[in-house]
């Protein structure tokens, strides 16, 4: 404080003489003895009457002089070159002054300059003090820490062999002894991977609830800073925040944001996202696993991260968190449908069986928007009209209430079109469900689709993956059958790519294409740099020959198409045992 005092009394003290040194001036050149100006040519008359005593000769337009009755004048220079000869010979004293200045003109002079140099120097500390706190202030990045949850694992359902594998870590937390008494070393760190929603960040915060420790809860995007060194500074503050807590966990979500993997050309590591990097390797590295800090990342692309990030003695395990199966749907509809009124007819194990590919967040979700629709109606409990309700907004967007602008041609193209994906599923797919075909718009731009739910399954084979791809072909197809090639829509974008992107994957990934050959692209496009010419050509040629194959088989059952969208015309929306009543009585 006493430092700070003195530094404010010198600044004051300084301003104070920038302030007194023009007052100082004015007053010098007010009490300055009067001169009077002569024009030259009273100056030479007075030189002829021998009244000038001294002159003074400088480079200013004006010359200076002393009367010999003690008056000071000034007149104009006249720069001539013998003009001094001439005032000597007349016995005048000559004086020259090269821009020379009066005493105190040099004592202000100087004056001002120490006191701009010592304002220059105080604000360029406070500045770089200032930089300091502000850095270390963002360095000091606010942290979200929770204690005492009340998630556990008794509220996650689904992916149990992974929670086997995190609830592991809860003896090893409250009791590190133990194990180091055997020599056992706890996990540093933990990744878990997987897409998204499926319940990365429960898990972590179910393992600090069950341990009854601190959560330490970070995005590494938190890290990803403008300013050179921040990020690193922000994993050191991290890692000491945690040391302080002692026993704890902490969760690092998106961790390929600083954790990407390196580029091998930049060797000496200058870029700001590696100095991240190193900082988290370095810290992971700097303490013991007996100190009960456990270390859990999340991420939904592993294969992005360094190498260096998943050795053993960094992030020992890696753990999929990933999407759930037909019981662990169910599982997860009943325990989101807890303390919710839920009807006595409603079949969650249904409704488990037609979220295939649904994360656990999605079925949250769709309880939520289930029991949204039946307080909107003020029902008293959650029906299955509520669920089918929620599960057509989960999938498509909202139901357009204003129909009467939509043209009857083109319900007439999206009935055909819909169709036809429900026929083609149910000739060549019969093991898949079409729970649900409609042709009611959505607020999503979606002007209807057919719900096709294949059964869970470990595997795909080649010929279920080129069944998809006929199936997403299906209904471009009947466009082209019923209205002509030159009528084909744009209805058919979504379906082209789902069935362009599970064709590249069977030649790219899979070697299901004799051409391509047992290889994947993606390997030998980047260590060869092959080009993708020929690839493009023979997707093209596939996807030609596997369109022929479903045109053929569409032009077969064009009659059962007929009839399917025509039912789809009249009642809009058709369930799974209308569609195959459909089919049983076309036959």
């Amino acid at each position: 404080m006493k430092k700070f005092n003195m530094k404010n009394k010198i600044f004051i003290f300084t301003i104070i003489l920038i302030l007194l040194a023009p007052m100082v001036l004015v007053y010098h050149l007010k009490t300055k003895e009067p001169v009077q100006r002569f024009s030259y040519v009273e100056f030479m008359e007075k030189v002829q009457k021998e009244e000038v005593q001294s002159i003074s000769i400088s480079d200013s337009p004006d010359l200076e002089g002393v009367l010999k009755n003690g008056q000071n004048f000034v007149t104009d220079n006249p720069r001539l070159d013998d003009f001094k000869e001439n005032m000597l010979v007349k016995n005048i004293e000559v004086k020259e002054e090269q821009g020379q200045y009066s005493s105190v003109q040099i004592i202000l002079g100087l004056l001002l300059i120490i006191s701009f140099a010592t304002i220059a120097v105080y604000l360029s500390k406070n500045n770089s003090q200032q930089v300091s706190k502000e850095y270390d202030k963002m360095s000091n990045m606010d942290i979200s820490t929770e204690k005492d949850s009340t998630i556990r694992f008794c509220n996650i359902a689904g992916n149990d062999e992974a929670k086997e594998n995190i609830m592991e870590l809860v003896d090893f937390i409250k009791n590190p002894q133990k194990y180091e008494k055997y020599g056992a070393r706890m996990p540093k760190g933990i990744i878990l991977y997987g897409p998204p929603g499926t319940g990365k960040t429960l898990m972590a915060k179910a393992l600090a609830s069950e341990a009854g420790v601190d959560f330490l809860a970070v995005s590494g995007s938190d890290f990803v800073q403008v300013y050179a060194g921040l990020g690193a500074g922000r994993i050191r503050s991290l890692f000491k925040n945690a040391k302080e807590k002692g026993k704890c966990v902490v969760f690092i979500d998106e961790i390929d944001a600083i954790g990407k993997k390196r580029d091998r050309g930049n060797i000496g590591g200058s870029d700001e996202s590696d100095r991240t990097l190193n900082a988290l390797l370095t810290e992971m590295s700097g303490f013991k696993g007996s100190e009960g800090i456990v270390v859990i990342a999340a991420t939904n692309r592993l294969d992005t991260l360094d190498e260096a990030l998943l050795r053993p003695g960094r992030f020992d395990r890696q753990i999929e968190i990933g999407l759930p199966d037909l019981n662990a749907r169910y599982e997860i509809l009943k325990l989101y449908s807890k303390n919710r009124p839920i009807g006595e007819t409603l079949n969650l194990r249904a409704f488990a069986e037609q979220t295939v590919y649904f994360s656990g967040a999605k079925l949250e979700n769709l309880m939520n928007e289930a029991a949204i629709n039946a307080a909107r109606e003020n029902a008293d409990a959650i029906t299955e009209k509520h669920m089918d309700r929620a599960f057509y907004t989960v999938i498509a967007g909202d139901e357009k209430k204003d129909r009467s602008n939509i043209r009857s041609l083109d319900r007439k193209i999206t009935a055909y079109h819909e169709a036809g994906h429900a026929v083609v599923t149910k000739l060549i797919s019969p093991e898949n469900k079409v729970t649900k075909v409609t042709i009611i718009p959505s607020t999503k731009g979606i002007g209807g689709f057919s719900m096709n739910i294949p059964p869970d399954k470990m595997y795909h084979t080649k010929i279920e993956m080129k069944n998809n791809i006929k199936i997403a072909l299906a209904g471009r197809i009947v466009e082209e059958l019923v209205f002509g090639s030159d009528n084909v829509t744009t209805g058919a974008s979504n379906d082209i790519q789902k069935a362009t992107e599970i064709l590249v994957s069977m030649m790219k990934h899979f070697g299901m294409n004799e051409e391509i050959g047992m290889v994947n692209y993606d390997v030998l496009m980047g260590s060869y740099g092959s080009n993708d010419h020929s690839l493009v050509s023979t997707v093209k040629d596939e996807m030609k020959k596997i369109y022929d194959e479903t045109k053929k088989l569409v032009e077969d059952h064009k009659v059962l198409i007929k009839v399917l969208a025509e039912e789809l015309l009249e009642k809009e929306t058709l369930s799974e045992e209308e569609i195959n009543k459909c089919i049983e009585n076309t036959r």
